[in-house]
């Protein structure tokens, strides 16, 4: 591409260089992610700066994703072949990591048919849904080039080729696209890629391939993404010592709904996580102990544990800490763990709970409290929803044409599905599930605002000009249950939210906002259209089968 790009090219003639460019890195895709994913980010990653939090250093953007920008200007021009030039010239430097590193590597057959099914997976959840192309339009023919070059390698190492089927399925249905927008992705997730997730399992067990056993979100086992047991919530524990038990979550359970753990024994972590209310509030900001307002609005617990970051800024890791950082806040709890352990300990019924929960344990910790509210939350993950029935083929469970509607504007017009992204809708990015995205909206301080929301979200945290107002990307899953929305609780309703992200953000409402990264430009979105991502929504309520109190 180089050449053509400093021999004065067209822009039809560069563009063309580009789309081939991107097709070829398609087809290494599977295992440029698997093998070389620190490279990868560089290649392909999304053309936003690579911010490092520990050391509080930021990356400029490049690779393909910043070329694809280049090349499709709003002006139709390509202002900058300056710019494009020393772009292509990265991504040389950076593709030349490939060779060396394949060259030396050998591949084991258990990392390969690992890497294969997550690249199906990556199709499934990024690839059709433009994320990673949204200038080019060309979603279908990478997709086609992604599950061609799994296709063929499948086709050397699955003797009976009982797998191969599927695949043919699947590109039929790709090539059949005439346009984007009359994409049925829905569709093709269902009877195309979960089938084909399948057979790739069925033929790694049929050949005696072992799972990988490391520890991660999306179990190596998982036939499909809507498996009912696809996502492990132990996933992000520190050690084994720490995995669920139903004691511990009983315990947890009973704490939970217990008011002793605040500091004036009247406010319980259900006062604001409410399960009427999606384990949420329903208010904008809840008041904190002194009257004042909260900073911000309160989240569903609903699949928190389905995530690597907590708190809108993203300052805790795991939810132990989540929870003893809740417990100890002076507006939200002013609680002390340590006087609330003695006092939980003198009560017989409560040390017995103990003992069952932690055997063998000769003193009792404050972490002990911390590890059983965290485990009661780990077992509020609910993959339940009709969707997820839907998506699994269980008897019964049927989307309306509205909602079928819905789900493909959210994989594709509106966008939606670029930063809350399947299976879960929140900001873990799949298909490797270690790291949640933030994002900087644009939020404005009051509805219909031309000011930004105060809030300096991430950045209060990490300084870098990137995280102001950045703020984690949450669940859309019980959406249609946990209203306001927004860290601030700006927004009463999902049509006010729809209509936000339809003109473009605070940056497209007219608010100043510099380093937004949610495109500024309008969806363009009819009101029909918004009415049935609405609807779409409300197939994502998961089955609550918690009762309250302190059972």
């Amino acid at each position: 591409m180089l050449p053509v790009v400093q021999g004065g090219a067209s822009p039809e003639r560069l563009r063309h260089c580009f789309v081939q460019t991107r097709l070829r890195f398609k087809s290494v895709e599977w295992a440029a992610e698997y093998f070389m994913g620190n490279t990868t980010r560089f290649v392909n990653g999304p053309p936003v700066p690579e911010v490092e939090v520990e050391e509080q250093k930021v990356q400029a953007p490049e690779g393909l994703q910043v070329i694809e920008a280049l090349l499709y200007p709003a002006s139709g021009n390509i202002p900058d072949r300056a710019e494009l030039s020393r772009q292509v010239r990265l991504l040389l430097a950076r593709s030349t990591y490939y060779r060396k590193y394949w060259s030396e590597l050998p591949l084991g057959l258990p990392q390969i048919a690992d890497a294969l099914r997550l690249e199906v997976f990556r199709v499934t959840t990024l690839g059709i849904s433009g994320f990673d192309a949204p200038l080019a339009g060309t979603t279908v023919e990478e997709a086609r080039a992604a599950l061609g070059s799994v296709a063929e390698l499948v086709q050397l190492l699955d003797k009976q080729s009982l797998a191969a089927p599927f695949f043919r399925a699947a590109d039929a249905e790709l090539a059949g696209v005439r346009n984007l927008d009359g994409f049925d992705r829905l569709h093709f997730i269902r009877e195309r890629c979960s089938p084909l997730s399948r057979a790739l399992l069925q033929w790694q067990l049929r050949e005696g391939i072992s799972f990988l056993a490391d520890n991660r979100l999306l179990r190596p086992q998982a036939a499909t993404l809507f498996d009912a047991d696809a996502f492990d919530p132990d996933a992000f524990v520190a050690g084994s010592e720490l995995r669920s038990t139903p004691l511990k979550a009983q315990l947890g359970k009973r704490l939970f709904y217990d008011p002793v753990l605040s500091g004036d024994g009247k406010r319980s972590c259900a006062s604001c996580h409410r399960p009427d209310k999606g384990f949420a509030d329903g208010l904008a900001r809840n008041s904190g102990l002194s009257g004042s307002r909260l900073r911000r609005n309160t989240p569903t617990l609903l699949n928190a544990a389905l995530q690597p970051g907590y708190f809108y800024d993203l300052r805790a890791t795991n939810l132990e800490n989540q929870a003893a950082a809740v417990i100890r806040d002076p507006e939200e709890m002013h609680g002390n763990l340590a006087r609330s352990l003695k006092s939980l300990l003198a009560t017989p019924a409560y040390a017995e709970l103990m003992g069952h929960a932690f055997p063998g344990v000769d003193v009792y910790t404050e972490q002990h409290l911390q590890h059983a509210l965290a485990v009661y939350v780990r077992s509020l993950s609910t993959l339940s929803s009709r969707f997820d029935r839907y998506m699994r083929g269980e008897p019964g469970a049927v989307l309306g044409v509205e909602e079928r509607k819905g789900f493909n504007l959210f994989l594709g017009k509106a966008r939606c599905g670029t930063c809350h992204f399947l299976p879960l809708f929140n900001g873990t990015v799949p298909p490797s599930f270690q790291k949640i995205e933030s994002e900087v909206l644009g939020v404005p301080d009051q509805k219909g605002g031309r000011r930004p929301d105060p809030d300096p979200g991430r950045y209060a945290l990490t300084p870098v000009a990137p995280f102001l107002h950045a703020f984690k990307t949450t669940t859309v899953r019980n959406a249609a249950r946990t209203a306001p929305y927004m860290h601030n609780g700006v927004f009463a309703t999902l049509e006010e939210v729809i209509e936000f992200y339809d003109q473009g953000g605070g940056a497209g409402s007219g608010i100043e906002v510099p380093n937004q990264t949610l495109p500024a430009e309008p969806l363009r979105l009819t009101g029909e259209e918004q009415q049935q991502l609405i609807a779409f929504l409300s197939t994502l309520n998961d089955t609550l089968p918690w009762a309250p109190g302190r059972g």
